[in-house]
């Protein structure tokens, strides 16, 4: 029996043809005329992800990269800094802030809960000197989105910056920087923007280009943003070439599709497999579910559960992490993702919950996300 590989968990995500081709192009020189301006007609149109009308740079790196480059240029040893906390990539702020040996207040939340405005606002009010608010738009690790929106608004009357990381939420989610006043969004371009892993982006308000001029912190080099700042839209060190190709060519798309339609298409994806496995019988962990991946807590191993359907039925979702490990799978809806590979994944699980005997009707998951799909008119 042929089979086919279908990549249905929430980072790399598949990446379309269009894209590949494009990195396949002559390597030019990144010094030339000619690919200076490809990078600055490539960056300029990549506003429109963040939604703003701020300078977007370019990083040779993953979304780590840019989280790191968020936190070394804007937080000085003894700073104070607010973390949201609420599972491996929240705890991955707290990680590089105390790296930069920051003064850390941790809002710690259970896994698959979600931060409240008011949350934010006691802990601005305890520390009015805090320089930055650290967030995370998606939290890749439990499927529940922040209301970066409402945080947002609460943070914008205060001293701090209201840093994002958004490497999973950016068009998977809706994403207004300039009109909801985030000041700084890190991403890596692996996911909901389409590419092979080894981009990333990261674009600073008015407010937080400041923040970088005058933070003390010299413990910096690479990611040093005045650096890239001043040199846009060239690039102080060696830029990704082929990259920014692949870039040109997903932005197309994207753009061809329109920004609103790619939110709403996650949107569908989501609701259909949320629909798909609760007729299954299963129970999602996030108290606030968002449209990058859905995390599932499973009555059988999921460790062995993602094993069998990767090795046998070629297709990959992501386990658990840290407590959740071997307890809940997670299925992404992620970048270049249709409502056939919706489909696809559930048969999938359907087949393997049965083959580990733990019985589900065979095609129940399935109806349920077509009858999503169906309503929805797509």
């Amino acid at each position: 029996m042929i089979k086919k590989n279908y990549i249905l968990a929430p980072g790399p995500t598949p990446v379309p043809t269009e894209v590949l081709l494009a990195g396949a192009q002559e390597t030019i020189h990144h010094r030339t005329p000619q690919f200076v301006n490809l990078q600055k007609e490539t960056l300029e149109k990549a506003k429109m992800l963040f939604q703003t009308k701020n300078d977007v740079l370019a990083l040779v790196s993953t979304g780590t990269g840019a989280m790191e480059a968020a936190v070394a240029n804007t937080v000085a040893k003894g700073d104070k800094v607010i973390v949201v906390d609420g599972g491996k990539f929240g705890e991955r702020w707290a990680q590089l802030c105390k790296a930069f040996e920051a003064e850390i207040d941790l809002i710690k939340l259970e896994w698959g809960d979600y931060v409240k405005p008011e949350q934010i606002k006691a802990a601005l009010e305890k520390n009015p000197d805090t320089v930055a608010v650290f967030a995370t738009h998606s939290e890749t690790s439990t499927g529940t989105v922040n209301p970066i929106e409402e945080i947002a608004a609460v943070v914008k009357d205060y001293k701090a910056l209201m840093v994002v990381d958004s490497v999973s939420g950016l068009l998977a989610e809706p994403l207004k920087m300039d009109e909801w006043h985030v000041d700084i969004v890190a991403t890596g371009l692996q996911k909901g923007v389409m590419l092979p892993p080894g981009l990333a982006l990261i674009t600073l308000s008015e407010k937080a280009l400041a923040r970088v001029n005058e933070c003390p912190n010299k413990n910096k080099y690479y990611f040093d943003l005045k650096k890239y700042s001043k040199k846009y839209p060239d690039s102080p060190y060696t830029a990704g070439v082929n990259q920014i190709y692949q870039l040109s060519a997903a932005l197309k798309m994207i753009e061809e599709e329109g920004i609103e339609n790619v939110w709403e298409r996650h949107r569908i994806l989501a609701d259909a497999t949320r629909a798909g496995v609760k007729a299954m019988g299963l129970e999602l962990l996030s108290k606030k579910p968002g449209n990058v991946t859905t995390a599932v807590l499973a009555p059988v191993d999921t460790g062995k559960l993602t094993k069998l359907m990767r090795d046998k039925y070629g297709v990959t979702m992501a386990g658990g992490q840290d407590d959740y490990k071997g307890k809940i799978f997670r299925m992404a809806h992620l970048g270049y993702m249709g409502k056939f590979d919706t489909i696809i994944g559930l048969a999938a699980l359907e087949m393997a919950f049965n083959e580990m005997g733990h019985k589900v009707e065979l095609g129940s998951g399935v109806k349920a996300a077509e009858e999503v799909f169906l309503k929805e008119g797509v």
